[in-house]
């Protein structure tokens, strides 16, 4: 099939990753990247502040303009991709309706809800066109239907079946810059108290050692500054990384009302072990205590993270059954663009 991708294509992202596991299914995929239509006005800070509070509405003149020039010199496509959307509203969507073929949404995000402003604004105008919307598992169809979306589809977030397999054999092969007791690899992110959490955790004795950016900018980066060990890091490093620590954290966006995260599948997938804050879409994924384990404060993340650091064997355990579980689940990304084209009958 023929496949036009419209999505981020850096190689680090999630959206190249979805589009080169099409690829695999042995799909023709074309990948355009609207960003680069609006590249000039999204450089500057100040402009790109300005489209992204107002969600981009005064750049769809200007997208739906690229979309009509960029389908003039490829091939007619069986199928249109588009991956977020956030740049894709009414009058862009109504170019690609125009070429006559399918066309499904994948959004991972949240564009109902409030965390990230009008930063969805212009995709929601626009949601009516699609044939299908893919959303996460958590996010309410109701919501998505009360702006015009004709039908949707629930998926769990995905690891790649490529890019996350594990770098080494055991951990004891992990280079030691990147061997860790308990490990976060995420974003300081503002008003959700991650820096508060993993304060705690240390005041409890909990050997933390966190990858990422913007933590400098924390009110209480004095405390946590020692157990800091790097930037972002991304593909192999994140896997070794993940590889190399004995326990792995993940952690939730309240503001975009995440129940399970990426880390949630990576993270088991890679061979780490999923140490994440208890909810219903982590309980129905994983028996906990057996598949990974779950907390609903620092105070017991820290006595589990404790507990499993003294007890290897059952560590160990707990790690094997994870990754034979999230296997089981089927959310690779070849698993997931496999469901969304049978439900679309392709």
């Amino acid at each position: 099939m023929n496949i036009l991708y419209i999505g981020e294509d850096n190689i680090h992202s999630t959206s190249r990753h979805r589009m080169e596991a099409l690829v695999r299914l042995n799909h023709a995929v074309t990948i355009i990247n609207p960003r680069l239509a609006v590249k000039k006005y999204l450089t500057n800070a100040i402009l790109n502040k300005l489209h992204y509070s107002t969600g981009y509405a005064f750049l769809q003149p200007v997208v739906a303009k690229w979309l009509t020039a960029q389908l003039s010199v490829l091939p007619k496509p069986d199928l249109i991709w588009v991956n977020s959307g956030e740049l894709i509203g009414r009058q862009a969507a109504l170019v690609l309706k125009a070429v006559g073929c399918p066309m499904v949404l994948y959004n991972n995000d949240d564009p109902t809800g409030k965390r990230d402003g009008n930063r969805f604004k212009s995709l929601l105008k626009g949601l009516r066109y699609y044939d299908l919307c893919v959303v996460r598992y958590e996010k309410e169809e109701a919501e998505l239907k009360k702006y015009g979306a004709q039908k949707v589809m629930k998926v769990f977030m995905s690891y790649d079946e490529v890019i996350h397999t594990s770098p080494y054999n055991s951990r004891e092969q992990v280079p030691s810059q990147f061997q860790s007791e308990v490990a976060f690899i995420g974003t300081w992110i503002p008003h959700e108290n991650r820096d508060l959490f993993f304060k705690e955790l240390i005041e409890e004795g909990v050997p933390v050692s966190i990858w990422g950016d913007g933590w400098e900018r924390s009110a209480h980066y004095e405390s946590i500054q020692s157990h800091m060990r790097g930037k972002s890091i991304h593909n192999t490093d994140y896997m070794t990384a993940i590889q190399g620590a004995k326990i792995c954290i993940g952690l939730l966006s309240k503001g975009n009302r995440d129940l399970h995260t990426r880390r949630s599948v990576e993270v088991p997938y890679v061979g780490g072990l999923l140490c994440a804050e208890r909810t219903s879409v982590h309980q129905k994924m994983y028996e906990e205590g057996v598949e990974a384990v779950f907390w609903s404060n620092a105070k017991e993340c820290a006595a589990i993270c404790k507990e499993l650091l003294s007890d290897d064997a059952k560590r160990e355990s707990i790690r094997i059954k994870g990754m034979e579980k999230v296997r089981r689940l089927q959310v690779g990304n070849e698993d997931i663009c496999t469901a969304i084209l049978k439900n679309m009958g392709l």
